[in-house]
């Protein structure tokens, strides 16, 4: 597979672009558009400075057009738009891209969790030198971040996703293949009003 360094990891950022009414739309239903771009543009500050530190190369994938200046307008950081009809085949599409143009490990995580560290995303990169994948579950069910050390399709096709089945779903895919995963601790997500408090963020 050769030599594992930081300049061939790559970390996928999925992100979209903190417009007040198209961000955090379940959470707006409950405490406002105004507020709910308020926690989305925290979370998006808050994977910037977890992100920064971490020793490897780092794409943003925008979920509509790419911003040229914004908070990741920023050394180490390439942009790039999302491409597919839905999250399962843009996600596919950026690890197949990513894996072609040489890198050796890819993750990707979204902006959505407050609980990530930099050194979860340390601990990520270390397992995939022993495992094929490796998950960080959260508590509904789905994941907040998904790696591997090479493009397997499988993981992102006939999963239902924003359910509370895509982490077992994808495990069992990774079963069924016969390879090896690692698991990260289980965090909270800030998708519902009730995940503000879980994590902390007050309004």
């Amino acid at each position: 597979m050769g030599e594992i360094t930081a300049l061939n990891t790559a970390l996928i950022i999925f992100v979209r672009h903190p417009e007040l009414g198209k961000v955090k739309t379940r959470l707006a239903k409950v405490i406002g558009d105004e507020k709910a771009l308020a926690v989305y543009n925290l979370l998006l500050s808050h994977t910037r400075q977890i992100s920064i530190p971490l020793n490897c190369r780092k794409f943003i994938y925008y979920t509509d057009q790419v911003i040229e200046h914004d908070i990741w307008t920023f050394p180490g950081y390439t942009k790039r738009q999302q491409i597919g009809e839905e999250l399962g085949a843009r996600m596919s599409n950026a690890f197949k891209e990513l894996f072609e143009q040489g890198f050796k490990r890819v993750m990707i995580i979204g902006s959505d969790c407050y609980q990530l560290q930099t050194r979860l995303l340390e601990q990520a990169i270390d397992a995939l030198n022993d495992n094929d994948v490796v998950i960080g579950p959260t508590f509904d069910g789905g994941y907040y971040l998904l790696g591997s050390n090479q493009y397997i399709p499988e993981l992102f096709t006939e999963k239902d996703w924003s359910t509370d089945q895509v982490a077992t779903q994808t495990i069992s895919t990774i079963s069924q293949l016969k390879m090896n995963h690692s698991l990260l601790e289980k965090l909270y997500d800030v998708d519902e009003a009730a995940d503000l408090e879980l994590n902390g963020i007050s309004l």
